[in-house]
């Protein structure tokens, strides 16, 4: 029986009868295409308000074995076509279920993710795809090997005409170029019409599951099918007939998405934001950082676009060297990163398509909605007038501000979904609940015998443990991402199952917890430095780390079980929270509050087995200049060691004065406005500098201060006014060492060449 993984699932009507349509690639290697008439659109309506609902010959309207969640019977309601549910459901105060996309209701149904075994005759209408019509399918485990190809364009500068194309992956390493003559390194094209039409051809002869580029949505093939139209040539690019399709997601991001038939379109951008942290996200940026090399090109050339058309006209081989490096990059950007797998393994946990497996809410439905079907429920629509309330987060300690030695770490095991499969913190659970229900801290009330969520928990964490087992480092994260994300689901608003009492039942269970590992440890005798939702700092006692170590480890055996016992003696539940020994700083350091004696939250550093860790501190924030960070990372590595910190303070300092760290005093922050006209009421530096660049900055500034205030920092183009170094000194360098000398009754006046200030005498 043929087993595939499923890429895109959509739908078509054909002569009046919905096809739904799966697109994927077979383990054994070919593509498939399943097409299925029999399925139909439903919903659920409750009972009551069946009669609302207008009668006509194809619409079917029966009562169902089904309940809502709080018991009250519902109808099934059938239409014949998909795009007759939207205007029917206005009509029902209450309609459920009934916002499900019909190719996602087809694989609900049949409780099918990713993964599919395909049972009956297959027919294949060109070589290499694989038509199955009306099979049966069955949800299975399939890993196949998924083709990718890179594609990147470069154009004339207002992207009237492509001039080049470079696809690269599998089976592919090639540049075509509109050129009369023959250029070393290219595929040689007459015209504009020629090299569309070739791009093409060789698209659909690679057959590639996956394109992928840098902006290829919102740049690269919006321009190929803009180019393609006014050349009279047809944009086809799926697997089968069909233009592509490009939308924009409503969301916070505004992700562009583009709809090929039978493939999916993977942009390298949103992929990297998701797993990494950048000053920006252009390709030069990503690669730098990630592969340790950049673009083919002068990194001081102002005008690009001008330095393409250049190349074009008097370099073409450089041009063709350019254009199939920056595809290379991005392919050896998302193998460096695992990034493609990641996105493989987060569609098999959940079904998503693979350029939509960030979406958590629509995830935790294709999780859910076939559990609770199983259990004979149906689920409430989304409500999209419903205002978002208040969730509480976890729980934050006071900390101790200080220099430390031997310090212990210590964090439970995924928190939230072990707090959830512990207490059944759950929607069924919580609509069920009866006599003798588990009541969390915030008053709500949960079943103690039927949930669904600790089931899902219980299989992922298996799935986790044998991932980890076999070294898939994408399968363990893929699963952490998703048991991470059912908390949140849980708190959104635009979630059909969003229940405040939920979510900050949740909550509120890891307060306590937090609270009362705080009090187990001061029971045995240790002080707890800092506590933050599942971590808990604490000093150890003085002596050798070996033996540091093993104090810790006896701690966290004697309060797992403290904290185990008070579970099942207050709420008659095994618990599943596991304590684990994180790290043993040997060193730890708390910084005070600036300007008060209180300790920080989220803001410390430590030196574990000889490696400075920051979290929070001004080195590893990005809108601090990178300054900060060497003179933070060194005052902290001298004080952990033992050593003078003075005369590296005093180095760091005569470097400044001096200009040659004048590379580090760059700031780099982001219009987060998304206009400069938008800042009325104040005018942040950065904005300040956008303005002065005239529309050349992009969307993250980067700019230094001078003697005249924010400047950017453009290619081409020098400072207008000598760097204002006073600034760095006493606005940069002077607070970042100064909450580490208080520490040690050292003053930053001693490095430098003046007396010390009056107000601290």
């Amino acid at each position: 029986m043929p087993r595939g993984f499923i890429l895109q699932p959509t739908y078509r009507v054909r002569d009046g009868v919905p096809v739904v349509q799966l697109f994927g690639r077979l383990e054994d290697g070919p593509a498939f295409w399943v097409e299925d008439d029999r399925f139909r659109p439903y919903f659920f309506v409750p009972i009551a308000q069946r009669d609302a609902l207008p009668r006509g010959p194809a619409l079917s309207i029966e009562a169902s074995e089904l309940r809502e969640l709080d018991g009250g019977a519902v109808a099934r309601v059938t239409l014949p076509v998909p795009s007759a549910l939207p205007p029917l459901r206005d009509h029902i105060a209450r309609p459920l279920e009934a916002d499900i996309r019909f190719p996602y209701r087809y694989l609900i149904d049949r409780g099918i993710r990713a993964g599919v075994d395909i049972d009956g005759p297959s027919a294949s209408p060109r070589p290499g795809l694989l038509h199955f019509a009306n099979p049966a399918l069955q949800p299975a485990d399939c890993r196949p090997r998924l083709r990718v190809l890179c594609i990147d364009l470069e154009t004339t500068p207002d992207a009237s005409a492509i001039v080049s194309a470079a696809l690269v992956g599998d089976g592919a390493d090639e540049v075509h170029l509109v050129s009369a003559r023959a250029v070393a390194g290219a595929l040689c094209h007459v015209d504009e019409r020629a090299l569309l039409a070739a791009i093409l051809a060789r698209v659909r002869a690679l057959d590639p599951d996956i394109l992928t580029g840098w902006n290829v949505v919102d740049f690269d093939l919006q321009t190929l099918v803009a180019r393609c139209r006014a050349r009279r040539v047809s944009p086809d690019l799926g697997r089968v007939e069909g233009a592509p399709l490009f939308q924009r997601d409503a969301g916070f991001t505004r992700q562009g998405r583009a709809v090929l038939p039978g493939r999916v379109v993977l942009d390298g951008i949103p992929l990297v934001r998701d797993a990494l942290r950048l000053p920006d996200y252009r390709l030069e940026t990503a690669a730098r950082a990630i592969l340790g090399r950049g673009k083919h090109m002068d990194a001081d050339i102002a005008d690009k676009a001008g330095e393409i058309e250049r190349l074009y006209r008097e370099d073409p081989a450089a041009l063709v060297a350019y254009n199939r490096e920056d595809a290379r990059l991005v392919l050896d950007i998302l193998e460096r990163e695992g990034l493609l797998d990641l996105a493989i393994e987060r569609s098999l946990l959940s079904g998503m398509q693979l350029d939509r497996v960030g979406a958590s809410i629509a995830s935790f439905d294709l999780l859910y909605l076939p559990a609770l079907r199983r259990k004979g429920f149906v689920a409430p629509s989304v409500d999209t007038e419903r205002q978002s309330t208040e969730v509480h987060g976890g729980a934050v300690l006071d900390s101790t501000p200080g220099l430390f030695a031997n310090v212990a770490v210590f964090d439970f095991k995924s928190l939230y979904p072990s707090l959830i499969r512990t207490f059944n913190l759950d929607p069924l659970a919580h609509a069920l609940a009866g006599d003798g229900a588990i009541v969390a801290p915030n008053g709500a009330r949960f079943s103690r015998s039927e949930a669904i969520l600790p089931e899902i928990i219980e299989h992922f964490m298996q799935r986790r443990e044998r991932a980890r087992a076999a070294g898939n480092r994408h399968a363990d994260r893929a699963i952490k991402i998703m048991m991470n994300a059912l908390f949140g689901v849980l708190g959104a608003a635009s979630c059909r199952f969003f229940d405040p009492e939920i979510a900050n039942a949740i909550t509120s269970f890891g307060q306590q917890t937090l609270h009362w590992t705080q009090a187990a440890f001061e029971a045995e005798g240790a002080d707890v430095l800092y506590g933050d939702t599942d971590s808990v700092f604490v000093q150890l006692g003085p002596g050798p780390l070996a033996a540091a170590r093993a104090q810790a480890e006896q701690l966290r055996d004697r309060v797992e079980a403290a904290i185990a016992e008070q579970i099942r003696a207050r709420y008659a539940r095994e618990p599943r929270l596991v304590l684990e020994l994180e790290r043993v700083f040997e060193r730890f350091f708390m910084p005070r509050v600036r300007g008060g004696r209180s300790g920080s939250k989220k803001r410390y550093a430590g030196l574990c087995n000889g490696t400075l860790e920051i979290v929070g501190l001004e080195a590893v924030r990005r809108d601090w200049p990178s300054v900060a960070g060497r003179l933070q990372r060194g005052l902290l590595l001298r004080l952990f060691r033992g050593e003078p910190v003075q005369p590296f303070l005093r180095e760091v300092i005569e470097s400044l004065r001096s200009g040659a760290l004048d590379a580090e005093l760059v700031y780099a922050k982001r219009v987060r406005k998304g206009s400069l006209e938008r800042y009325t009421a104040t005018t942040p530096p950065h904005v300040q500098a956008a303005r002065k660049a005239g529309g050349r900055a992009g969307p993250v500034v980067r700019y230094v201060i001078t003697r005249s205030g924010p400047e950017p920092l453009l290619p081409g183009r020098a400072l207008s006014a000598e760097i204002d170094r006073s600034h760095y000194l006493e606005r940069v360098l002077r607070p970042v060492a100064e909450a580490i000398l208080s520490h040690v009754g050292e003053h930053f006046d001693d490095a430098l060449d003046r007396p010390r200030q009056l107000a601290l005498l």
